[in-house]
């Protein structure tokens, strides 16, 4: 028996819609690198992107464990001297709460031109409207855990 590796153009691509409203950030995350790599599916190929499309929606309704909003910090440098800049999950949500789902999904993907590519196909929004209705995105039930959490 031969193994099956996926080919760049016989890859089939859905869209999925993601509703991040009272999910904890991390478990919506694992889920929606998942998606975004293809590993949900049977032809999964590492080095190839059979990934799918991902809307999330409701991005500033996403709830942390603990208290990880006081404490949790988010680093970003300009490139200048003194231009070492760090802000709290609370910041970060007033300002740009796209910003939190997005860099914990880019942490979780391949850290090479693979993993920016797949990226490319995540699309988050902080309403409950988004532009893609015409790709009729479906409803991606979000996984509960083992432990029931």
């Amino acid at each position: 028996m031969k193994t099956f590796l996926a080919k760049k153009g016989e890859v089939n691509r859905k869209w999925w819609l993601v509703d991040a409203e009272g999910q904890i950030l991390g478990r919506l995350a694992t889920q929606i690198a998942s998606l975004l790599r293809g590993k949900m599916k049977p032809e999964f190929t590492p080095n190839v992107d059979t990934g799918d499309f991902v809307i999330v929606i409701n991005a500033e309704k996403v709830k942390f464990t603990g208290k990880k909003e006081l404490q949790k910090v988010y680093h970003r440098h300009s490139g200048i001297p003194g231009g070492f800049k760090t802000e709290t999950v609370q910041q970060v949500r007033q300002k740009r709460p796209v910003k939190i789902i997005e860099n914990a999904v880019k942490g979780m993907l391949p850290h090479n031109t693979l993993g920016e590519k797949q990226y490319t196909k995540l699309n988050v929004y902080q309403g409950a409207s988004h532009p893609h209705a015409v790709q009729k995105p479906l409803k991606w039930e979000i996984r509960k855990s083992k432990t029931g959490k």
